[in-house]
């Protein structure tokens, strides 16, 4: 029952103690490339409802705009000049302190999917991770992250569905920092993705809100 207030308030003060680091993002992004700084992605929420989770943008206006980072076959060209720095640390998932005001998302939970990343959200039904609000970091990202395999991914989720609590979000945040300092299981490009067993139909709907 407190974890929505406590998610509101932390949220809160995240977007409050980071906002020079978020003023700096922005000004970079806006700098180093034509376009908005801010993007819109469709993702699936709690009880797989759709919603738009916000991203500094970090490819070209050009970049193809239906198809993920980790199937491009040269993600390095598509990406801007201060793009791979801020997803590199995840400087670029920072917007999403404004997804978890609105209530779409949790501080942490399951990483939410694409709209039509089938497999993964078919997956995460059956271990009951739909039924929760996904998170901006969560179990599934600070053990192993884009290198897991759908079903594992879905089985860690379905673990921190089954065992949420105060303690599990402490090491989820706690584990988050160090994993972000290591830049682990970060995937880009369609050469890197042999790792990790994603979805070929998986496809991305950017939405770009300037």
């Amino acid at each position: 029952m407190l974890k929505r207030p406590t998610d509101f308030v932390l949220a809160l003060l995240g977007l409050v103690v980071l906002a020079p680091i978020m003023g700096v993002a922005a000004v970079a992004v806006k700098l180093s490339s034509p376009g908005p700084v801010i993007f819109r992605q469709k993702r699936i929420g709690m009880s797989k409802i759709p919603f738009g989770m916000y991203k500094f943008r970090t490819m070209r206006t050009d970049a193809p705009s239906e198809v993920p980072t980790h199937l491009m076959a040269n993600t390095e060209q598509h990406l801007t000049p201060v793009g791979r720095l801020l997803r590199r640390y995840s400087l670029d998932e920072l917007p999403q302190l404004v997804n978890v005001l609105k209530g779409d998302m949790s501080l942490v939970g399951p990483r939410p999917a694409l709209w039509n990343q089938r497999d993964l959200i078919e997956a995460r039904e059956a271990y009951g991770a739909n039924a929760i609000r996904p998170g901006v970091t969560g179990w599934a990202q600070i053990n192993g992250r884009d290198e897991l395999a759908i079903v594992d991914k879905a089985r860690l989720d379905g673990y921190y569905a089954q065992h949420q609590g105060l303690l599990m979000d402490l090491k989820c945040i706690l584990g988050s920092f160090g994993v972000v300092v290591r830049a682990e299981g970060v995937v880009e490009g369609a050469l890197q993705s042999s790792r990790s067993a994603k979805s070929d139909l998986e496809t991305d709907d950017w939405t770009q809100i300037r």
